[in-house]
């Protein structure tokens, strides 16, 4: 078994050339791959800034990007304040090797492990006085793929992708960004629910999110187009993020989806939106109607 390990938030671009490497080294040495992760994520554990902590996928997206890149196995070990006080030694020796017979394992360039925080190249040092295999990646940095010539090379952490890099992108609207280190759109995954139906008085009837993983980040307040993903069918809407100020000050913060050339009750159903582009800020109008007014520019924008 070749081993990667990691909390992988978000299988981003600097993940995937990780988990590649993993794949195509276990099928050339005729083995399987494993990458083992971790739940909940160590922050909400340690209460390190843990309520500002917002996450890029849930446990059942990580698993089903880490399967879709052809790892054959994805183990979530649970990660509890106990656990956060093994040593890396003793996360090798009784998980790594003991519990998933590991023979190898692959270390990504800011990889680190245990309670005494080893780097990549202490780990590399511990895992092969342990008798394990040690495969080094080469680095990426953004927004794309970078081959760094020397695979033990570093890059520095403004050059870098990761997981708060995207984070911030999102935080700040910039959805396009934020897919360009993903290497997927953003998405996210809910449950429909009743709002204030005042979307439809004004001919744009919405679908209102609630999200089965509260800690999944939104991104930031405005209208963005969207890929949306219902009763087993895509279509194309626009998304409105935000407190709607229009109708009064006070309100919650609401996820809903105007879905374009649809009229199905989904009430209480799945629904998933990807995020393709910002269309505009949210903002006060003066009267409904100068907001439905603005509403068809959007549907005019994302129909384009």
């Amino acid at each position: 078994m070749i081993v990667a390990t990691g909390f992988f938030d978000g299988v981003h671009l600097g993940h995937r050339q990780v988990i590649r490497q993993l794949v195509e080294t276990a099928a050339a040495r005729g083995d399987e791959s494993m990458v083992l992760t971790f739940w909940p994520h160590p922050r909400t554990v340690l209460q390190d800034d843990a309520r500002s902590l917002r996450l890029l996928t849930t446990l059942a997206e990580k698993k089903e990007l880490l399967t879709e890149l052809g790892v054959d196995h994805v183990e979530v070990l649970p990660f509890s304040r106990e656990f956060s006080r093994w040593t890396a030694r003793e996360y090798l020796e009784e998980v790594v090797i003991g519990r998933y017979g590991g023979r190898a394992i692959l270390l990504g360039y800011d990889n680190r492990l245990g309670s005494d925080g080893l780097d990549p190249e202490a780990i590399a040092r511990l895992a092969a006085s342990l008798g394990l295999d040690v495969i080094r990646p080469e680095c990426v940095a953004g927004p794309g793929p970078l081959r760094c010539g020397n695979a033990r090379r570093s890059l520095a952490p403004d050059a870098a992708i990761s997981s708060t890099r995207i984070r911030k992108e999102l935080e700040e609207g910039r959805v396009e960004g934020a897919a360009a280190m993903l290497g997927y759109p953003y998405r996210l995954h809910g449950v429909v629910v009743a709002g204030n139906r005042l979307g439809r008085t004004i001919g744009f009837p919405t679908a209102n999110m609630q999200l089965y993983e509260p800690l999944k980040l939104v991104p930031a307040n405005g209208v963005y187009q969207v890929k949306v993903e219902t009763l087993g069918q895509t279509y194309t809407g626009m998304c409105n993020i935000g407190v709607r100020p229009t109708v009064g000050a006070g309100n919650a913060r609401t996820i809903e989806t105007h879905i374009l050339d649809f009229d199905e009750d989904i009430y209480g159903l799945d629904i998933t939106i990807s995020f393709l582009r910002k269309v505009r800020d949210e903002r006060r109008f003066d009267s409904l109607e100068d907001l439905r007014a603005q509403l068809e520019k959007d549907r005019e924008f994302c129909f384009q």
